[in-house]
């Protein structure tokens, strides 16, 4: 505004010699917005007219042109509209009624004070003010003629107070500038008109510069209340007008007067006082907050949930404008509060993140000492005083409270597993020991912990930006300027102190200063999720899954976040231990021992496939880590078809067939009840090693309740394989009619039904009954029974024809003793 000023008092004002005492920037109420300035002006001749002037740009809008212009003894009245809230619609009242409104209420009111004086100082008739705060209307001395030595000596200077200019000689300093001034001036001996018409424009220039700084704003620096919304929005007003003083554009050779110097001597004094009064004050306002964020803590804990620190926040960023002012003006004190800040906050948020870590340590392992709650309590006032007198010091440091649980010895009973536990260790424990619920509020603490950092560190990173005035772009890379030394008062590289940064070290400087307040997180994170993998290798799924969507969530937020990097680096972390937990399951599948003593059965590696795969699907249903858990799938099946084969070989109890066949028949139950797609390669292998080895187990445990048959007619077919006619088989002495007549009655139904059920006992032995597979290989053994029955009545047709000779015993016969057999079991 100060240059729109100057523009308009140079080019339409000074021509028409008028002096611009307020401008506002207004545009017509309830209709498209088209700006435009009013200014009030007097002219610099006696009599003094008062004039009000609508002034707005051309069309192409490289320059100002007069519009329309009134006179104030034409206006009734003016309408503000309401003399208590903010408003910045306003009503002019000349022949007829004008509606404006303006860019800014203090724009407005002070276009309406300026309004109020000149009525007072120059008309009779006085304007009828409506809805205008008395503090706007301030009683002025009356302005006679007689008061005034000289009418073109008369001013208005727009607010504070009436300006008379009386003869005063010069001094010789004053002498030699103007000596001077004349000496760079080719006119001032030729033309003194000229020369005086020069000195006049640069005089209205020089006041037209607005190098005086209103009382108001002198005593709001030096003595406004910091601590109140109204001290701080006048400290603001304040600020930002002595800004513009100091960033006055002066001509060549302003800056060479005398008064100029002075005032610029007194702006910089004003504005050193001023930022070291808001630093003082900022960082009492730190460490004041702590503590009162202190008092919370207790509570927070025990509920499991971080201190919320909004409140803080909203509050600092009341100072949001004087931290942009100080960062403008006094660079070194802002990165003082910088530093400040992140030290304090660091020890603060390092008793409230440890707290809230124990908490969940407590939690995940059962510890029932709630009464040991970390009662946080308030410190003494002489505490508060310390550490504040600690942040204005160069080397004092703020003293934390440690957290009063530091270690927490995890329980090594029957219901917990180590981390070196494997797979294998479960099948010796009761369900109860592992139920579904256990998992369930593991997972829920985990969440929890994850839910409560997340809204923190993105809280924190926004204050931060927002308050110090840091810029923050989704898109900035992942890389940074590596920081000096974080502990220290240096940033980076790229910039000394006192000297603001260029953007994008901006941007490096919200990540280092979260680096610096939230530094404790990651080295928790880790302990926490250790502390999870010792107490059961299970919950690395649980974790593996829960990090992978946080970090997902905080990468589509700002991939190159604080949060996002953290999360990251931990997640590194989870999915080492998970792979971890994977190799461990494939080398103790690899140690496993078989006791020589008793009967195989399921695999207790076969049976932990099942449990872990059962559990991941129901944990990776639509996760972001599928393929994590695919990979994984792929090397445990493998190892444990691997070493299902390998325990078969080595079985001695047991025979081979029905290790393989009940192992594999489990791994494919298991495989066509989880549908996994990935392994649907494995799931045909697995059935199709369980259809070999049963029917291989089947054919040779047949072989022993009719043995002497079965090595009878293998003789007959051995002759048969070696040329002979099949009806010339009864002419050799080892198989002839009688001979098969003898071996036949060897075999009666009773015997044959005593050794059917001797089999069954010696399958029975074999198989295990978890797998249920009995009656299974018993109707095989049945199926494979009758078709050698078939087989041995096909060879006596076609070696003994018409000999008459038959079994004792029939298809009909064998169903029903398998039947009564099975029954009977």
């Amino acid at each position: 505004m100060t240059a729109i000023k100057h523009a308009l008092q140079r080019d339409i004002f000074t021509p028409n010699d008028e002096r611009l005492l307020s401008i506002v920037n207004v545009c017509k109420a309830g209709k498209k917005k088209k700006n435009c300035f009013l200014c009030a002006t007097v002219t610099t001749e006696r009599p003094v007219q008062v004039k009000m002037v609508k002034v707005k740009k051309s069309d192409k809008g490289d320059f100002y042109k007069r519009q329309i212009a009134w006179a104030l003894r034409d206006l009734a009245v003016v309408d503000a509209k309401d003399a208590i809230k903010e408003n910045p619609e306003f009503d002019l009242h000349f022949e007829k009624i004008y509606k404006w409104v303006a860019s800014s209420t203090a724009e407005k009111n002070a276009f309406i004070s300026c309004i109020w004086k000149l009525n007072q100082r120059y008309l009779r008739k006085k304007i009828d003010f409506v809805n205008v705060s008395s503090q706007l209307l301030e009683e002025l001395p009356k302005v006679t003629e007689e008061s005034v030595p000289s009418g073109e000596n008369q001013s208005v200077t727009g607010g504070d107070e009436e300006v008379v200019d009386v003869y005063q000689e010069l001094n010789a300093r004053e002498e030699q500038d103007i000596e001077i001034m004349m000496e760079g001036c080719e006119c001032a001996i030729s033309n003194a008109e000229a020369f005086a018409e020069r000195l006049s424009r640069e005089l209205q220039v020089l006041d037209g510069n607005h190098m005086d700084l209103a009382k108001g704003h002198i005593k709001a620096l030096q003595e406004g209340d910091l601590a109140s919304s109204r001290g701080i929005e006048a400290c603001t007003n304040a600020a930002d007008a002595l800004l513009q003083c100091m960033n006055v554009a002066l001509r060549p050779g302003h800056d060479m007067l005398l008064a100029v110097k002075q005032q610029q001597q007194r702006f910089s004094d004003l504005r050193e006082q001023f930022a070291r009064r808001l630093a003082s004050h900022l960082n009492n306002v730190f460490v004041q907050q702590g503590h009162d964020q202190s008092s919370t803590l207790a509570q927070h804990s025990v509920e499991l949930a971080l201190p919320n620190h909004h409140p803080f926040h909203r509050d600092l960023l009341r100072y949001a404008k004087l931290m942009e002012w100080l960062k403008s003006t006094d660079y070194g004190k802002y990165e003082g509060l910088t530093k400040n800040y992140m030290d304090y906050l660091s020890r603060l948020y390092e008793r409230e993140i440890k707290d809230f870590f124990e908490v969940a340590k407590i939690k995940m392992t059962g510890t029932t000492k709630e009464s040991k709650k970390f009662a946080t309590l308030p410190r003494k006032e002489s505490a508060v005083k310390q550490e504040t007198e600690s942040l204005h010091g160069s080397s004092g440091k703020l003293t934390g409270s440690t957290s009063s649980l530091n270690k927490l010895s995890v329980q090594s009973s029957g219901n917990r597993r180590s981390q070196s536990s494997s797979l294998l260790d479960m099948g010796n424990m009761s369900a109860s020991d592992l139920d579904v619920a256990d998992r369930t509020k593991f997972d829920k603490i985990f969440e929890q912990v994850l839910s409560e950092l997340e809204p923190l560190c993105l809280a924190e990173q926004d204050f931060i930006s927002k308050f110090f005035k840091l810029q923050q772009h989704q898109s900035m890379p992942g890389t940074m300027t590596e920081a000096e030394d974080l502990d220290g008062g240096t940033f980076s590289r790229q910039h000394n102190a006192g000297v603001p940064p260029p953007v994008s070290s901006e941007k490096d400087m919200i990540r280092q200063m979260m680096i610096k307040i939230f530094r404790c997180i990651e080295p928790e994170l880790n302990n926490l999720i250790a502390l999870g993998d010792k107490i059961d290798s299970f919950n690395s799924l649980y974790m593996l899954v829960k990090m992978s969507h946080h970090v997902w969530t905080a990468q589509n937020v700002d991939p190159a976040s604080f949060l996002s990097t953290t999360l990251g680096n931990v997640l590194v972390t989870v999915k080492r231990n998970f792979d971890k937990c994977i190799s461990n399951q494939i080398r103790q599948m690899e140690e496993v021992k078989i006791s020589k003593k008793s009967k195989v059965g399921i695999l207790p590696f076969v049976a932990e496939f099942e449990e872990f795969a059962g559990l991941a699907e129901s944990i990776f249903k639509n996760a972001e880590r599928r393929g994590d858990l695919d990979k994984a799938y792929t090397k445990l099946i493998r190892g444990v078809f691997v070493n299902v084969e390998k325990v078969a070989n080595e079985s001695q109890k047991t025979p081979r067939d029905v290790v393989m066949m009940e192992n594999f028949h489990h791994i494919f139950a298991t495989l066509s009840r989880l549908k996994i797609s990935c392994l649907e390669a494995e799931k045909k292998e697995a059935k199709q090693k369980y259809t070999d080895h049963l029917q291989s187990y089947v054919i040779y445990s047949l072989g022993q309740p009719l043995e002497k048959l079965n090595h009878f007619f293998e003789g007959v077919e051995a002759r048969v394989a070696q040329g002979i006619r099949e009806e010339e088989v009864s002419y050799q002495l080892a198989f002839n009619k009688q001979e098969l007549r003898k071996v036949i009655k060897e075999y009666p139904g009773k015997e044959v039904k005593k050794g059917l059920d001797n089999l069954y006992k010696k399958v029975d032995k074999h198989l295990c009954e978890e797998e249920n597979l009995l009656q299974v290989v018993w109707h095989s053994m049945q199926d494979e029974f009758i078709r050698q029955y078939k087989h041995f009545e096909g060879l006596i047709a076609r070696c003994y024809p018409g000999s008459g000779v038959t079994m004792e015993f029939t298809i009909q016969d064998i169903l029903d003793y398998c039947s009564s057999i099975a029954q009977s079991h």
